[in-house]
């Protein structure tokens, strides 16, 4: 499960059958545009999500409430982050019609972000690229490719937006990749 912190004006029956956008703080802005577009194109609420994976579900009430800890007890990144996320959506969103709401999830990206699609029961996921970049590169070594785990997890459409500029197909990755 997926603790969502959320703000007085997302119920879950506002956001029921939305479109998610999965975003980290300084990501291009393709990823908000893209999502905001497709939500208009179905007629759904879009829901901004970011993820905070320094907490984690520690235990979970009766009625379903999670609650959540830090893994780093001096560590609360997560507000930080949400609130970035909400400045760049109100500055992509700014002079525009689209409405929209954020809120934040916990622990793995790929599994909140499934549980949360699931609980909205939402129509689509977008969400963008990693950056290219050795560090990036080894963390997806490790962790695996959010998207990817997301396409094997459920059932819902993903839509995967380039975040950087494409690699010419005759240049190198610098990375090694192609």
């Amino acid at each position: 499960m997926t603790e969502v912190r959320s703000t007085p004006e997302l119920p879950d029956e506002a956001t029921r059958g939305g479109v998610i956008a999965a975003v980290i703080p300084d990501q291009s802005p393709r990823v908000l545009n893209e999502a905001a577009r497709y939500a208009k194109l179905l007629g759904a609420p879009l829901v901004i999500v970011n993820v905070d994976v320094t907490r984690f579900i520690s235990y979970e009430d009766p009625d379903g409430v999670p609650h959540t800890a830090p893994i780093d007890i001096n560590v609360d990144a997560g507000v930080e982050e949400l609130s970035a996320v909400k400045a760049e959506a109100e500055a992509a969103f700014a002079g525009s019609d689209v409405t929209w709401v954020a809120t934040q999830l916990v622990g793995d990206p790929a599994l909140a972000v499934k549980h949360y699609a699931e609980k909205i029961d939402a129509q689509l996921i977008v969400l963008g690229t990693r950056k290219r970049g050795f560090g990036e590169s080894l963390r997806e070594f490790f962790t695996g490719s959010v998207a990817a785990r997301l396409s094997h997890r459920q059932h819902r459409p993903i839509l995967v937006v380039p975040i950087d500029e494409p690699v010419s197909d005759d240049v190198k990755d610098p990375w090694g990749e192609e």
